[in-house]
């Protein structure tokens, strides 16, 4: 079938190409990138990421300097006979505290590369030898505060090389939970930006969704085919052929309600999808009496199968306007559908020769940008020449309506 708008001749979902969905503007993308450097369309979103990274920055410094101040303050009421000054012991708590503020740059790195979601031996001993890294890091940190502001006077050790042993044996098993409590809370936060993350490609997968029903509305009501189902109607009433006329007229309504009652899902069953392309074929064939044949091959059982909906027809309407109508031979339309285990496999062939110099055009561009959006790449769309004709073959997951 010479397709006029046809796709490459393998579509394949792999290939690069725009993301209409935005799904590369993930949390990540922003941070290489900023706002500066995302499309103007996407700029607003990477802001926002950007804002909440700051207060999650933010939040964590006031965390830790939240428990630095209630430490501080316990101690230094624990220890008011004393007679220790408070601003060093609060100074001393929340620098100690705040140290694991510094530090959670480093582990949230080591995080992103060794990922413990789920666990593998390797990133389980890169954390463990990180921590132990880190805790003599923090204590020596620690031991240095100790001894340059002597927060308690003088008690207390009054040299690095006296405080810092001290502090790695007996802060150690201390230091490890802190290690774990500051990874966790970056898986946590992790998960909270992949969360967002997915609620947004939702609503924009929705609005894309949205979209690609309009387009395939536009293919079902567009100028061509109704001024050509039209004219074949006035033609039919002039020759007095009224009951092919009716059967034209209700077609035509069939295939509208079926566009209009079925805009707002996402998937129906196979049954639908080749009921309402049956019904088209049949206002095809009395456009061609004698050029158009077509058959369905789909047994009971395959046809429980939830495909997009609107999936077939803008199929078939190519193969019938690419392929049977620009040639006086008869033609052929033959529709193939069966499972292969886990996947519903889909033929449609038709009679006629795919060009050369073939373009994507609005129809199947829409098929292949569906496909790619509802299956994230788990499906099979292709287009190709074959003996006596063109075949279009789609391979999706099996499932069945909800």
């Amino acid at each position: 079938m010479v397709r006029n708008g046809s796709p490459p001749a393998r579509v394949c979902p792999g290939l690069p190409g725009a993301d209409p969905v935005g799904c590369a503007l993930d949390t990540a993308g922003c941070s290489r990138r900023g706002p500066a450097a995302a499309p103007p369309g996407d700029a607003a979103n990477c802001r926002s990421v950007t804002r909440r990274r700051r207060s999650l920055w933010i939040l964590s410094l006031s965390f830790w300097t939240a428990v630095g101040l209630v430490c501080g303050t316990q101690i230094w009421i624990s220890m008011i006979d004393h007679g220790h000054q408070l601003w060093r012991v609060l100074a001393y708590e929340v620098l100690i505290w705040n140290g694991w503020f510094a530090l959670s740059p480093a582990i949230g790195w080591l995080a992103r590369r060794a990922g413990l979601v789920p666990p593998t031996p390797r990133a389980v001993i890169a954390h463990a030898i990180a921590a132990l890294v880190i805790a003599p890091i923090h204590s020596a940190w620690w031991a240095l505060l100790l001894v340059e502001l002597r927060p308690y006077d003088a008690m207390g050790h009054h040299r690095f090389t006296a405080a810092f042993p001290s502090i790695v044996f007996s802060g150690l098993p201390l230091q490890l939970w802190f290690y774990c409590g500051v990874l966790a809370a970056h898986y946590a936060v992790e998960y909270y930006d992949k969360y967002r993350d997915r609620e947004r490609v939702a609503a924009r997968l929705e609005v894309s969704l949205s979209e690609a029903r309009l387009h395939a509305l536009e293919l079902q009501i567009q100028p061509h085919f109704l001024f050509n189902t039209l004219n074949s109607v006035s033609a039919l009433v002039r020759t007095a052929r009224h009951g092919e006329a009716v059967t034209m007229i209700a077609g035509l309504s069939d295939l509208l309600r079926y566009s209009l009652d079925h805009a707002g899902e996402q998937r129906v069953a196979l049954a639908q999808e080749l009921a309402i392309t049956e019904r088209y074929l049949q206002i095809e064939r009395l456009r061609f009496p004698d050029r158009v044949a077509f058959e369905i091959d789909a047994p009971a059982a395959v046809r429980r199968a939830a495909v997009p909906a609107l999936l077939l027809q803008p199929l078939v309407e190519n193969a019938i306007r690419h392929g049977i109508a620009p040639s006086a031979a008869p033609g052929r339309v033959a529709l193939r559908a069966w499972r292969d285990g886990a996947r519903l496999r889909i033929e449609l062939f038709n009679t006629g020769r795919l060009a050369p110099d073939h373009r994507a055009g609005v129809g199947l561009r829409n098929t292949a940008d569906r496909l790619r959006h509802l299956y994230r790449g788990d499906h099979q769309f292709e287009l190709a020449a074959c003996p006596g004709g063109v075949i279009a073959q789609i391979a999706l997951p099996w499932s069945e309506p909800g």
